[in-house]
């Protein structure tokens, strides 16, 4: 395909792309009751043109999946947007500012949203050229964790027939107009710990008398580091943090109970297996030696990294550098923060990558998910030329290897 169309076709929709994105910004709903996004999402894909919508997952009226068929026999690849908000109050004064108190776009998937809409109209008007079949995932509940909407999607059976699978997420930390790709690791895997250590309560004053839950939940805060430190690998990585602890009412009481949880992050599968191992261990150990016991709960909320298949991240790196030029293509560090985009990856190869729009002038270098997080819609172009332009690679990829 030539790029330099495509390009212009998708910096044609700026402004397009920049109304949708903003009223979905305006418009925020919450992991698993995305009904009006997904409402606007559809007609929005029936006015290009596209037809036999699937709408729908988990037995709600929310996610939308379509396709748009070029040559019958020939591959087929899926783009993925994340269409979820956060429960999170936005600040600022933004003329599309949420207008659902609570609830706000603070992680760019309303940019991800407009950008493969956009897309979707490029590639339809290319769809006489097309060596494939392409087809479009509006993904709910990303930020779910537990429920994730990816996996769920999988389950009812999005990636029937699929050969690989990409996705962008815009990224603050990073200028608009830089992008930036990773082959292998690039996204941490995520699990979700609960302990809850058992004692006696006592009088504070008579300790002898207790069993403190309060000694054994510090103690095993400060062991925990020990299995980063000591019990993996230095050359490898990971990440144990303790998020609440909770325990006791009164100043002169020792409590019965003292709980805990916490996160561990990883990109090795064998890794995080030796973490949770290590954690549950711990646990019980420090409650064992101050007479009391440990109850633990260990979840696997995300299992695997985010791990891009190695040949499609250098096929998406040489087809961005022919979009936005070689001074403007990097490879990321890895990332400790997670995406359920690592279960799709589990099932076809994947690649997920990242576009800045982080413009110091506009404000919208923010943290993800902080309460003035926005994004530079001058991104969005950008992001839906590389789209266009990587689906059309790789259904010309797996064509010639057919």
């Amino acid at each position: 395909m030539d790029i330099s169309s495509i390009k212009e076709k998708a910096f044609a929709l700026s402004d397009e792309m920049t109304a949708l994105r903003q009223h979905l910004h305006a418009n925020p709903e919450l992991p698993w009751q995305e009904v009006k996004t997904t409402r606007m999402i559809a007609e929005k894909l029936s006015e290009i043109g596209f037809q036999n919508l699937k709408i729908g997952v988990d037995g709600k009226e929310i996610g939308v999946v379509a396709d748009l068929v070029g040559r019958e026999d020939g591959p087929c690849v899926a783009l993925r947007s994340d269409i979820d908000a956060l429960g999170v109050k936005e600040e600022g004064n933004l003329p599309y500012k949420s207008t659902v108190d609570g609830v706000a776009h603070v992680c760019g998937h309303d940019a991800h949203v407009a950008a493969l809409l956009g897309t979707a109209k490029v590639l339809y008007s290319l769809k006489d050229r097309l060596p494939g079949k392409v087809r479009f995932i509006f993904q709910p509940a990303e930020e779910h964790g537990l429920h994730s909407g990816a996996k769920t999607m999988i389950k009812e059976g999005v990636l029937k027939g699929v050969d690989a699978i990409a996705g962008m997420h815009v990224w603050s930390h990073v200028p608009t107009g830089m992008v930036h790709w990773r082959g292998g690791p690039v996204m941490a895997s995520a699990d979700a710990w609960e302990v809850k250590f058992q004692g006696k309560g006592g009088h504070g004053a008579m300790p002898h008398n207790a069993i403190d839950p309060t000694l054994m939940a510090a103690n095993f805060i400060l062991a925990l580091q020990s299995l980063i430190s000591r019990e993996i690998n230095p050359l490898e990585t990971g990440v144990i943090s303790v998020g609440k602890m909770n325990s006791g009412h009164v100043i002169n009481v020792i409590p019965d109970t003292a709980e805990l949880i916490g996160n561990v992050r990883t990109f090795n599968v064998a890794v995080r297996d030796k973490l949770r191992d290590g954690l549950i261990r711990m646990a019980d150990s420090v409650a064992a030696t101050y007479r009391g016991q440990a109850e633990t709960k260990y979840t696997e909320v995300y299992p695997r990294p985010v791990d891009n298949d190695k040949n499609l991240a250098e096929l998406f790196r040489d087809t961005a550098i022919q979009v936005v030029g070689p001074d403007k293509v990097v490879e990321s560090p890895m990332l400790m923060t997670s995406e359920d985009f690592s279960f799709y990856q589990g099932e076809v190869p994947g690649n997920l990558f990242f576009i800045g729009c982080g413009n110091q002038e506009k404000g919208t270098t923010a943290p993800h998910h902080s309460p003035s997080f926005n994004i530079d819609d001058d991104a969005l172009p950008i992001g839906a030329s590389l789209m266009s332009s990587y689906a059309c690679a790789m259904l010309e990829k797996l064509s010639a290897g057919r």
